[in-house]
């Protein structure tokens, strides 16, 4: 979600004159969009600033605009105005559709200051308010878009996850309606995306409005966006919630071939004890059902999922359970966190934390099961041939990046253009991604075969 609250707040300000660039140094503008899901957040946040202060301070670009959007600046605005005065803007993500204002009051005020012989200083403009109106109302439309490219559809967090920080920084649940969300992927696809991701930090709770006054679910609207936008080759979705995979939606994982064989379903721990304390509303009974219906209905379809290891209270027996969980499941790739106090929520006052020493312990062991999974998930690729969306040039002269359809990361030297999808064999193995070379007539034939 914060790519693509990035992209939006760059399109935002092109009509300013700004264009994004890779390096500070040449930057009128630096925008910190921050997350406040990762360890010490904040703290990261107040680091950066602290660089960025003494570059500016080093080269003598006292006029450069700093600005702080995101989650940390929902959560921290007012402290982030406190401890760094140089700071001209904090919003927070429900806002960022306004930031073209901010800028503009920004470069007034220095105008007066300059003007009266002020001593330039931060304008210190705050703005996390929930307001009325949708920050997806105020969308620019058409231009260039990536080959792959993000389109949130729904936003904010009804769950509650006593470790969790969403529905205070995000706010409630709220789904787009139904023809905004057509009309920004065919405007994606118009501009160059093949591949689209819905986003969501609750996607698979969509209930958006249809012109008929009706309600659409996250399958019924999968399945118009596969009928309506020709083009559209690929379709993905993320983070989903096992408590809101629905009949429907298994049932589109094998019926639109639009929708990708690649599923992100956040578990966090194999066992039920420790789910119960983290509110996530669901049992490991429920995720195994939801994970057996799914490859009844999509057999080759690849899974990933989130952990976090060390939560209050957690014991030996329950980790042994998630361990239990991710042998039993079988998972392509996943993310595992120690857990980490976030302030303000329930589970920071929680008794019985865990030791950082046992969560270290804990963690190293997690990620070597689940890195050894990711190997042999993609080692079971070698010699197959894969259609690989090309999304970018890689590193080397020559080289193309793109993807499969279960997600891996295949590089392939050759001339093809950008956006197409090429019958791929796969040969060797990276750390973590695939290299290929495109397949001969008779790989084709043989895939062909292999499909009918």
């Amino acid at each position: 979600m914060n790519v693509y609250d990035s992209a939006r707040m760059a399109e935002l300000l092109a009509p300013l004159g700004y264009a994004p660039t890779e390096e500070s140094g040449e930057a009128d503008m630096v925008i910190l969009n921050t997350c406040h899901i990762r360890e010490k957040a904040s703290e990261k946040v107040f680091s950066e600033l602290g660089r960025l202060r003494a570059d500016r301070r080093d080269r003598g670009a006292t006029d450069v605009i700093v600005a702080v959007a995101g989650c940390v600046a929902q959560a921290e605005g007012a402290e982030i105005i406190r401890r760094a005065p140089d700071v001209d803007i904090v919003l927070g993500p429900q806002t960022y559709h306004r930031l073209p204002e901010m800028v503009a009051r920004v470069t007034r005020a220095r105008a007066e200051k300059t003007g009266q012989g002020t001593r330039q200083r931060g304008a210190g403009l705050l703005d996390t308010d929930f307001p009325a109106e949708s920050k997806f109302d105020f969308l620019p439309t058409g231009g260039e878009s990536p080959v792959s490219a993000f389109l949130a559809i729904q936003e904010g967090c009804d769950k509650f996850c006593t470790f969790c920080v969403v529905p205070y920084t995000r706010g409630a649940e709220f789904s787009r309606p139904v023809a905004d969300i057509v009309a920004e992927a065919r405007a994606l696809v118009a501009g160059g995306a093949r591949e689209i991701t819905l986003l969501g930090q609750n996607v698979n709770a969509y209930h958006g409005e249809a012109a008929d006054g009706s309600t659409w679910n996250l399958a019924r609207l999968i399945r118009a966006l596969a009928d309506r936008v020709p083009e559209l080759l690929r379709i993905r979705y993320t983070t989903s919630h096992p408590r809101d995979m629905d009949d429907d939606l298994i049932a589109a994982h094998g019926e639109v071939p639009q929708l990708m064989p690649f599923l992100h379903l956040p578990v966090q721990s194999g066992s039920d004890r420790i789910l119960e304390a983290m509110n996530r509303q669901h049992g490991i009974d429920r995720y195994r059902r939801v994970i057996e219906r799914l490859r009844e209905a999509r057999s080759d379809i690849a899974l990933s999922s989130d952990f976090i290891v060390g939560f209050p209270g957690e014991t030996a027996r329950d980790f042994a359970a998630t361990l239990d969980l991710v042998r039993e499941t079988g998972f392509a790739m996943a993310y595992s966190f120690k857990y980490s106090v976030r302030p303000g929520t329930p589970a920071a006052s929680m008794e019985l934390q865990v030791p950082e020493a046992e969560k270290d312990a804990r963690l190293a062991e997690l990620q070597d099961l689940l890195n050894q999974q990711q190997r042999d998930f993609n080692r079971a690729s070698l010699g197959r041939v894969v259609p690989v969306l090309l999304e970018k040039p890689g590193r080397r002269e020559g080289q193309l990046v793109g993807k499969t359809p279960h997600a891996q990361a295949v590089h392939i030297d050759g001339e093809h253009r950008i956006g197409d999808v090429v019958d791929v064999r796969i040969v060797d193995l990276g750390r973590f991604s695939l290299k290929g070379q495109i397949a001969t007539i008779q790989d084709t034939e043989h895939l062909m075969e292999a499909r009918a």
